[in-house]
């Protein structure tokens, strides 16, 4: 399958048949944090996790939601979106929880004006409808917890980072994810394609 111009692809695929090209599977766009950045999630979020159970999953930002599409469509419509797309920074407001499996714990960030129309610049390129109002944040922990355990979790995210509320980080790297949001335990999640934003 050709790979548009511009991105790079980490998945492993064997040559497809026409019958691939037509299957549609759901994708998702992310913003990567800076290595630095997201080694410090990760360290948050196995601490989390260790306690409270749950899937691992990168450190991201999401920009575009989950959206059925073809492999090829999904791949055009991501180097459209990453075209001309500059890079923004992205701040923490508070630690926060919410009432589904994939907003259990987060980090809730401030809703800046370019961190708002970097997602409607990706969602409009991938013809994605927000019924809510966009919420960007980074996950920390994913899970059905009881509003107790959430609590006790959102505590314990201080306890491990005391100073998490003041992180502030660039985001300069965008990734195409295909993201089956019935696999709760996530393993069929895979980076498809990735790309560098300009510099701002």
């Amino acid at each position: 399958m050709e790979i548009p111009e511009g991105t790079t692809t980490t998945s492993t695929t064997t040559t497809p048949t026409a019958a691939d090209d037509d299957k549609k599977y759901v994708y998702s766009v992310w913003a990567s944090p800076p290595e630095d950045v997201a080694a410090r999630l990760k360290k948050l979020m196995d601490g989390l996790r260790s306690e409270f159970g749950g899937p691992q999953f990168q450190p991201h930002v999401t920009v575009v939601g989950a959206i059925s599409l073809t492999e090829q469509d999904a791949l055009g419509k991501f180097n459209s979106a990453c075209d001309g797309l500059q890079a923004y920074n992205a701040t923490v407001d508070r630690v926060a929880t919410g009432t589904f499996f994939y907003q259990c714990v987060y980090l809730l960030l401030h809703p800046t004006a370019e961190v708002v129309e970097a997602s409607a610049h990706c969602t409009e390129r991938f013809g994605y409808k927000n019924f809510t109002p966009y919420m960007p944040h980074v996950s920390l922990l994913y899970g059905d917890l009881t509003d107790d355990e959430k609590k006790k979790a959102q505590e314990k995210v201080s306890i491990l980072d005391d100073s998490i509320n003041d992180l502030s980080f660039p985001i300069t790297r965008l990734a195409l994810w295909k993201t089956d949001t019935q696999d709760l335990t996530l393993k069929s999640w895979e980076k498809i394609a990735e790309c560098s934003l300009s510099p701002k």
